[in-house]
């Protein structure tokens, strides 16, 4: 009558994902300019106009600033894919997130531009079952064809 429900099968994380350093080169290349820049005014400001060293380190702390967002704008999304589900998380101190159920999956798409392949970057789509509308959209994805194999396993695994 009172009998003991059987353990709950546990859920683990298959694979954890962020976006490449590469989605966020402009925003590098940009705070590498402002450092160079910096530095110019500062050797410029030492033999020639010694008022000049305070642009020199505003210019160094903007790229520094630049590059220091672009990484942490990187690890401030997450795409984990468990046993059961996918998690989209993002945000650092206020986080939204998305889940989808693997049983709930329709569709696992890739696409790859020719700059994203030359790097093996790629853009995974995975669409739901559950909404027309409802989609998780991974951009920038290191090995995008492995991650995409990854849930297609892991959801025929949860249906089998």
């Amino acid at each position: 009558m009172f009998a003991p429900k059987p353990a709950a099968v546990r859920e683990y994380t298959l694979i954890k994902v962020h976006p490449s350093l590469w989605h966020y080169a402009p925003k590098i290349i940009a705070g590498c300019v402002f450092i160079i820049a910096g530095m110019v005014v500062l050797v410029v400001s030492i033999a020639k106009q010694p008022q000049a060293w305070p642009i020199a380190f505003v210019l160094m702390g903007a790229g520094a600033i630049a590059i220091i967002a672009a990484l942490i704008g990187q690890r401030r999304v997450t795409w984990t894919v468990t046993s059961d589900r996918i998690v989209f998380a993002q945000g650092l101190l206020a986080k939204s997130r998305r889940e989808m159920e693997l049983a709930d999956i329709r569709s696992v798409e890739v696409a790859q531009r020719l700059g994203q392949r030359m790097r093996s970057l790629g853009d995974i789509t995975i669409a739901s079952a559950a909404s027309a509308d409802f989609a998780i959209r991974m951009f920038d994805v290191r090995d995008p064809n492995k991650v995409a194999e990854t849930v297609r396993q892991a959801r025929l695994k949860r249906l089998a």
